[in-house]
């Protein structure tokens, strides 16, 4: 079940132009201490950017932790991580020993989360990766738009369980490492999380939860707040998933929230950039002839992974709607009831539809795209061969 607690500030933050000023900000503020948890680093002008700012808490004497990826971070140069721990930045590669021959589910179970937390006062999660608006896969970066993805800034009450998150992850890999753990890490507090500053709009705040998926006592959570919120669904639910690739399960509750006058919105990525995103296509067919709007956003590249329900629930996060993110990644995404971030959040995502995305038309879908429909098929093949080769199922 859903945890949500009051008394907290969301700022919704839209593409690296509004998050990377806000991260910096709150970094070049630290006074105590900075995580930072991501699944891709490059070593771009954003890097560079967030780098030098993490560099420069170190050196003033703040405790700078940074864990990556092995695997979204293999290609950060290895001098980037050195000019980084030169200033005094711990840094930390989650599950680093990567085989292309090998199918060991341990090496697929992957840190997909996008977090920092600052000084336990501030915190940022959601799906952009410390990487440039302009870094599209297969594409020149003069010739498409940026990239579409979101965050939220935190503040309030949400800290509790977002800093005991990181800091219980932290931990453990650092014990994994056989690396000495510093024991002068922040303790959160009533105080530290509530700054005086704050007193006065801790009372106002919006209602909101962490909801993490890891490979232990949250296998679910995040598909299950999903499944909750689709199956109380009155009006309308608009997803907007980079890759996405349901499970049965999730299938039914939009084919049934469809069925009992909902309207059900999807706007997927429509360039196929990966083989596995074809798989995708397999279900336009069932979705189509239920009535569920798909609409593909072909203008740039959507990384997304939020969506709206009733503009009274809203969710930004680091899960994707497929078998890799839902069993397998490590996730961590806010939930959000408010209408007024629901609303902003929803008037977002409409104006990506309206400006970038194509509507997918049930008879031409069922007429025509023979070659997309095979594809997709071959491509949900292989999803579901690779998982039940590592003892997964799409299904459940």
């Amino acid at each position: 079940m859903t945890h949500f607690v009051g008394g907290n500030q969301i700022e919704l933050l839209r593409n690296g132009a509004e998050y990377f000023p806000a991260l910096e900000s709150a970094i070049n503020g630290a006074a105590r201490e900075i995580y930072l948890q991501a699944y891709i680093y490059q070593a771009d002008s954003a890097g560079t950017r967030i780098g030098d700012a993490l560099k420069h808490a170190a050196k003033r004497g703040v405790a700078v932790k940074v864990l990556l990826d092995g695997f979204g971070s293999k290609d950060l140069p290895k001098t980037f991580v050195l000019e980084l721990e030169q200033a005094g930045v711990l840094v930390m590669f989650y599950r680093p020993k990567i085989s292309p021959w090998t199918l060991k589910k341990r090496r697929l179970r992957r840190l997909h989360h996008k977090i920092a937390t600052i000084d336990g006062i501030i915190g940022f999660v959601g799906g952009i990766n410390i990487i440039d608006d302009f870094d599209i896969p297969n594409q020149a970066p003069n010739n498409v738009p940026p990239r579409i993805d979101y965050a939220v800034r935190i503040q309030g009450k949400l800290l509790l369980a977002l800093v005991a998150n990181v800091q219980k992850i932290w931990r453990r890999i650092a014990w994994i490492h056989l690396r000495q753990v510093d024991a002068s890490y922040v303790k959160i507090t009533k105080s530290s999380t509530e700054p005086a500053n704050l007193q006065s709009k801790m009372n106002e705040g919006v209602k909101a939860a962490l909801v993490v998926r890891d490979n232990v006592l949250h296998r679910r959570d995040i598909e299950d707040a999903y499944m909750s919120a689709i199956s109380q669904a009155k009006r309308e639910i608009i997803i907007a998933n980079a890759y996405f690739v349901p499970g049965r399960r999730f299938r039914l509750a939009l084919i049934a929230a469809a069925k009992r006058g909902v309207r059900v919105r999807l706007l997927l990525q429509g360039r196929m950039e990966y083989f596995v995103m074809f798989a995708t296509h397999a279900f336009y067919s069932e979705f189509l002839k239920n009535g569920i709007e798909i609409y593909e956003y072909r203008k740039s590249f959507m990384h997304s992974k939020v969506a709206v329900i009733d503009s009274v629930w809203a969710t930004v996060g680091s899960s994707n709607i497929d078998p890799f993110s839902l069993l397998l990644a490590r996730e961590a995404n806010v939930i959000v009831e408010d209408s007024r971030f629901s609303n902003e959040l929803r008037l977002d995502i409409e104006s990506s539809i309206q400006e970038g995305a194509y509507r997918v038309d049930a008879k031409n879908w069922a007429q025509g795209n023979i070659i997309k429909r095979i594809a997709s098929w071959i491509a949900y093949g292989f999803v579901r061969f690779l998982l039940g080769v590592i003892g997964q199922s799409t299904e459940k």
